[in-house]
């Protein structure tokens, strides 16, 4: 059986951002609504390691949390225009000295959804988005979000203060947008989860090159998105692309902590269960007929997926994807990574043409990737001078140590 730190570890994972989402929508409050879930997971700590874990462990912490709610608001006169509806919330709940006894389920309606669209408010900023996100619907302490983002916990805490002032003076509604604004903010909340699960599969700076941690979360994030949205194929694609570049993860490092590139990585490592789950995704998806931006990036990783060996992957396939990606989403980096599948697909010379033809507008010149591929297709085209110079640049703007320990290698290579 079970202990009650693992079931209430459990219950934490999978149903915080439900509870907070609710406690939120009764109080109009984030300060409140976090406390009164915290003060609620403290009572369970203690009472379930004693008593023993309910038999519907989310429902409990509902209702406790609830009563904590109506006890902060009836003593902070300032949310008394709340009073009524937390009354009415108030009259399904027992009296404050009894336990509460909920072995036949207590209702209580998910308002993810508003939370998720009230987080990826367009009038807050990027970084504040991802860092209300995380702490509300992911349940993450300001601390792990500090960690996780190598940035300085009391400038993260007032990030996020700023945010939630934001959204009350502001008047920011508590609710999902209506149709003709939908797709536009949906995009927001789809770029928000993307963002997060990026700065985990390729750390921005730092020692390691993966933050597990923020890869799940950002998985976890988008399970929910597909639940309560299951329609929208973009969030299925947006499933489906982090699984599948997920997937690789174990491979991407060797046992000396050094990168290994994508044709050199040990497949058999792949984790086949997250591709299986992202190929049948993807699929669902592509069948809805509103193809678009995650679900062709999806599409691209499963053909790296679906290939046993690294020459079999299928690069005119992957070309062909990139030219519809680059129709519907072109930016330099897309016709960057076109350039990087047409040299694999077309020809060395073909592809560093096009590479330095994504680079004529100046807007990668600070994007260390595009120095690190040209220097690449120099190196294997043994233009090793050119190669040299190339990766000297690239390691200039490169702020993952990992990253640094990799380019400094293929720089020794060819000097």
């Amino acid at each position: 059986m079970p202990l009650a730190s693992e079931i209430l570890e459990q219950v934490f994972r999978e149903e915080y951002g439900r509870i907070i989402a609710t406690l939120i929508r009764l109080s109009g409050s984030f300060d409140l609504a976090e406390d009164s879930l915290q003060e609620a997971f403290a009572s369970a700590a203690a009472n379930w390691e004693k008593d023993g874990a309910p038999r519907n462990p989310g429902a409990w912490l509902t209702t406790v949390a609830h009563r904590k709610l109506l006890d902060a608001v009836r003593r902070e006169k300032t949310k008394a225009e709340k009073q009524p509806a937390l009354e009415y919330e108030s009259e399904r709940l027992q009296p404050y000295d009894q336990p509460p006894s909920l072995e036949e389920g207590v209702e209580y309606p998910d308002d993810r959804l508003r939370l998720i669209f009230t987080c990826c408010h367009p009038s807050l900023g990027r970084e504040a988005q991802v860092a209300l996100t995380l702490r509300t619907l992911g349940g993450l302490t300001t601390t792990e979000i500090a960690r996780g983002f190598l940035v300085p916990e009391p400038t993260l805490a007032q990030r996020l203060v700023r945010a939630k002032n934001k959204i009350r003076v502001a008047r920011i509604p508590y609710e999902v947008p209506s149709l003709e604004l939908l797709g536009e903010r949906l995009s927001a909340v789809q770029t928000v989860i993307y963002l997060i699960f990026n700065e985990g599969y390729s750390a921005t700076s730092g020692v390691s090159l993966v933050r597990r941690d923020l890869c799940i979360e950002a998985i976890r994030l988008a399970r929910v998105l597909c639940e309560l949205l299951a329609l929208e194929p973009e969030n299925l694609g947006l499933l489906a692309l982090m699984l599948l570049q997920d997937s690789r993860r174990e491979a991407r490092m060797n046992e000396h902590d050094e990168i290994v590139t994508l044709e050199d990585q040990d497949r058999s490592r792949w984790d086949h269960k997250e591709i299986e789950e992202g190929l049948v995704l993807i699929e669902t998806a592509l069948r809805l007929g509103r193809v678009g931006n995650y679900q062709l990036q999806a599409a691209l990783a499963a053909v790296h997926a679906e290939a046993k060996y690294a020459d079999e992957t299928d690069w005119p396939q992957i070309v062909a994807l990139y030219k519809e990606l680059m129709r519907i989403n072109s930016s330099p980096i897309v016709a960057l990574n076109h350039a990087a599948a047409v040299a694999m697909s077309e020809g060395l010379e073909k592809g560093l043409r096009l590479l330095e033809e994504a680079g004529v507008s100046g807007k990668l010149d600070h994007y260390y990737l595009f120095h690190a591929s040209r220097a690449d297709l120099l190196r294997r085209l043994s233009r090793s001078q050119e190669a040299a110079t190339a990766y000297t640049r690239a390691l200039s703007l490169a702020t993952n140590r990992v990253e640094q320990q990799y380019i400094r290698k293929r720089l020794i290579e060819v000097t």
